[in-house]
């Protein structure tokens, strides 16, 4: 599991890779999003949870959570939110929090870029800006292409 939240526990991103029912999910969340926000800084950044592993990192105002197997690497885990954070950098050139609010289709699109079924799949931060690029181009294209329709007949507006 994915999971992005404020320092007041607000969720601003989610993404399971197992499934869960959703009185489940919410109980999980609610869990470990007050573990997490109400943690001392002085501690790990990770600890063990029922038979899973939370590894988080701060950044500003945002906790960047990953639920993972006991078994798995924990610094590894850190690598992976670091390079979440350093892609949403890289798009949106210096991210916050409000950037993630109103355009959260895009850090699910890193998310699904990055990560598949749960496994990192993509290590190649300009790799992923590209596809985020091209992403946008075909929505401009779109967008445009709409705009010079004529939307009762469909033909190009003269």
């Amino acid at each position: 599991m994915i999971l992005l939240i404020n320092r007041q526990g607000k969720i601003r991103v989610v993404k399971f890779y197992e499934n869960f029912r959703l009185s489940e999910r919410k109980k999980i969340i609610k869990e470990i999003a007050i573990a997490v926000v109400g943690r001392s800084s002085k501690l790990s950044n990770f600890y063990e949870w029922n038979d899973y592993k939370v590894v988080y990192k701060r950044y500003a105002s945002l906790y960047f959570i990953l639920l993972c197997d006991k078994s798995d690497n924990e610094l590894i885990n850190l690598e992976v939110i670091q390079h979440f954070v350093e892609c949403l950098d890289d798009y949106y050139t210096n991210v916050c929090e409000l950037d993630i609010i109103f355009n959260f289709t895009k850090a699910f699109f890193i998310v699904d870029e990055m990560i598949n079924s749960g496994y990192v799949q993509e290590s190649d931060r300009s790799l992923i800006k590209s596809f985020l690029i091209g992403q946008d181009n075909l929505l401009k294209e779109e967008k445009e292409e709409e705009y010079n329709n004529d939307p009762i007949t469909g033909n190009k507006a003269k």
